[in-house]
């Protein structure tokens, strides 16, 4: 088993500059986050939160710890629990959020993501999911969403805070539950019921493609949750599709991402499919994909968004 190293208080001070406001990255659902510098050169995220000592703390760090590494996964690599504070250190992951990406900070984004590049983040991204689901038992994510899986200088994306929900809810401190019911990534029966399963991670990567397809945030306008969710053949993929995609695609590649989506939001856990069977998807997907546009014959079509030319194959 690869077990997260204990390290001690002076040392993540001395890699976080006392743990500096200018070292402060954001806040996330554990407490503060803070980039840092280890004396063997590792680049490091600290995740740090006030807390009394706690022996579950050690149980669910021990958990964690078990989590085979992955390249689509933010790997822990150690934690800390000294002078009333509580401390996970991670991997730094340079290039932020792919919620970033499409949103900003402020609805601003930062980069335009065309339609290969975005299948590529969800074949990775789900790769990750799939791997968590793969252990024995099952790793449940239990917070997916979009600010969650971060992206490399490359675009490699890294599904982050895997049991982070899980270990607050053991420590008491997951927050109060109006953090779940307004959050459109839960599952709506997860809600209900307060149960996290490899099913409500499913839905919530369903989310996840909605708003990657959309590069709308779902918080703003779930109404698009839904509309993945009632989706058709006949259906205008015009009214869903982000404008800012400006290089062709295909209809039929669009369509069998929001389709694959809409399985993935299905109100009905049973019906959804696994993360194994969405990764395997996601990829037929991409590489029929470029296939299709690499080398397009004459006659075939392809979809430019700023146009909005949505026209079929001859």
């Amino acid at each position: 088993m690869q077990g997260a190293r204990c390290m001690t208080l002076e040392e993540l001070r001395s890699a976080t500059n006392n743990f500096s406001s200018s070292n402060l990255v954001g806040h996330g659902m554990f407490g503060e986050v803070y980039n840092g510098l280890l004396q063997d050169g590792t680049i490091i995220a600290v995740k740090r939160r006030h807390s009394p000592p706690s022996q579950e703390f050690l149980h669910e760090v021990n958990y964690l710890s078990s989590i085979r590494r992955h390249p689509n996964l933010v790997n822990l690599l150690g934690y800390c629990q000294d002078n009333g504070m509580q401390m996970l250190v991670y991997q730094y992951v340079p290039n932020g959020s792919i919620s970033t990406h499409l949103h900003g900070n402020g609805h601003s984004p930062t980069a335009r993501l065309e339609f290969k590049q975005r299948l590529a983040i969800a074949h990775g991204t789900a790769k990750g999911l799939s791997h968590l689901h793969s252990m024995t038992p099952p790793a449940v994510h239990m917070n997916f969403k979009t600010a969650n899986v971060l992206v490399d200088a490359d675009f490699l994306p890294k599904v982050a805070d895997t049991g982070i929900r899980g270990l607050l809810d053991r420590l008491g401190n997951a927050g109060p539950p109006s953090m779940i019911f307004n959050d459109p990534f839960v599952d709506p029966r997860g809600k209900e019921s307060m149960i996290f399963s490899i099913q409500s991670d499913v839905y919530s990567f369903g989310v996840f493609l909605v708003e990657l397809i959309s590069g709308r945030t779902a918080a703003s306008d779930q109404g698009i949750i839904e509309w993945v969710r009632n989706f058709q053949e006949s259906s205008e993929i015009s009214a869903i599709a982000d404008r800012r995609m400006t290089s062709g695609f295909t209809p039929r590649g669009m369509k069998e991402l929001l389709r694959l989506a809409s399985r993935c939001v299905n109100p009905a856990s049973e019906d959804r499919p696994s993360m194994s069977l969405v990764e395997a998807e996601i990829h037929r997907i991409r590489e029929q994909e470029i296939r299709r546009t690499t080398a397009m014959p004459v006659g075939d079509t392809t979809v430019t968004l700023g146009s909005q030319l949505f026209t079929s194959p001859r």
